[in-house]
């Protein structure tokens, strides 16, 4: 800064007011000091900014590279990027912090809070008691969450409407005829698990089918392939399967198929979960559902916005706890009727 001053012959203030983008500065001089600050070469010291500001500007979203595969690390992209277009308007930057295979659930959360590597964070595949939204209201860190919990009080969070989900693809279900109908989920289950299972339990109440059977698998193709033989020993043998998850769905369409029992032909199949390039080039094709992506970004950036002190008045006052809509897309793994 000193040599800012001496170069363009103002105040320090001056010189310090501009690189701080300081409304006070008019629009010539902040164009003088940032031109000179390029040509000498001149970058603000961003750690002694976060010390003096007790902020480091930036949001973490942490995933889990052991339940994320390709296909949903394609979906984190897209929504990673409509977070980053809301958080740029706060000057604040989203960083993705990975969580490896073998690492205790809480680890990279604590890392990134002990560290002060963020403001603010995004967790993602929440459980029903999740010791990290625990841990982070007791270190007073502002988070929201993609998905519901039990844990960490009233937080931000959005979720995506899986009791809509269940009810469309049961009445969808009904109408080609099925009537046993089962319900394969992950293992150990995440909430929305808990969500779908509960869903399903309820719905099938409600339209008075006694037919039940939830099976719990890995959350992964192989999972979903080893799932089948117990779907097919079964005393009532269902004649549509739901899944929690396309992954799984995938591995039990080759499996079904390996046991002669070909999917939209002899037994229906669909998911609750969001859609894939790969849903679309399944034989045949896997009915499940759609999200706007972008928008879920940007309302999932909002919601850790509003749970942030110097944010939370700019969206009500309150946390954002939102259920966010799912709209079905209908392919021909289901398209079986009875």
């Amino acid at each position: 800064i000193k040599e800012l001053v001496d170069y363009l012959n103002v105040s320090i203030g001056t010189v310090s007011r501009a690189l701080n983008n300081h409304p006070l500065v008019n629009a010539e001089t902040r164009r003088r000091v940032l031109e000179a600050a390029d040509e000498l070469g001149y970058a603000p010291d961003q750690s002694g900014r976060s010390l003096r500001k007790g902020t480091v500007n930036s949001i973490a979203l942490v995933l889990s590279t052991d339940r994320t595969s390709s296909q949903e690390a394609m979906i984190f992209m897209e929504i990673s990027r409509s977070m980053q277009s809301v958080f740029r308007r706060f000057e604040l930057d989203l960083m993705i912090h990975l969580n490896e295979p073998g690492q205790e659930l809480n680890d990279r959360v604590r890392r990134v809070v002990e560290r002060r590597q963020a403001d603010a964070i995004v967790l993602a595949e929440t459980r029903e008691s999740d010791p990290r939204l625990d841990y982070l209201t007791k270190r007073k860190i502002p988070f929201a969450t993609w998905g519901q919990s039990r844990s960490g009080g009233p937080h931000p969070w959005l979720d995506l409407d899986f009791d809509g989900a269940m009810t469309t693809i049961l009445d969808r279900l009904m109408g080609f005829g099925h009537r046993r109908i089962a319900l394969v989920s992950n293992k150990p289950g995440l909430m929305f698990d808990q969500l779908l299972q509960a869903a399903y339990q309820r719905e099938l109440g409600k339209r008075g089918l006694s037919f039940r059977l939830i099976l719990e698998t890995d959350p992964d193709e192989k999972g979903g392939y080893k799932v089948v033989e117990r779907a097919l020993a079964a005393p009532e043998r269902p004649t549509a399967v739901v899944f929690s998850d396309s992954r799984p769905a995938a591995g039990a369409c080759l499996g079904f198929s390996e046991a002669g029992v070909i999917p939209g032909r002899d037994i229906a199949i669909a998911s609750c979960s969001v859609d894939t390039p790969m849903a679309a080039y399944l034989s045949p094709g896997l009915t499940c559902f759609g999200v706007d992506l972008k928008r879920l970004g940007e309302r999932l950036a909002e919601a850790v916005l509003s749970g942030m002190p110097r944010f939370t008045a700019e969206f009500g006052g309150k946390p954002i706890q939102e259920i966010f809509p799912l709209h079905l897309i209908a392919r021909e793994s289901d398209a079986f009727r009875l």
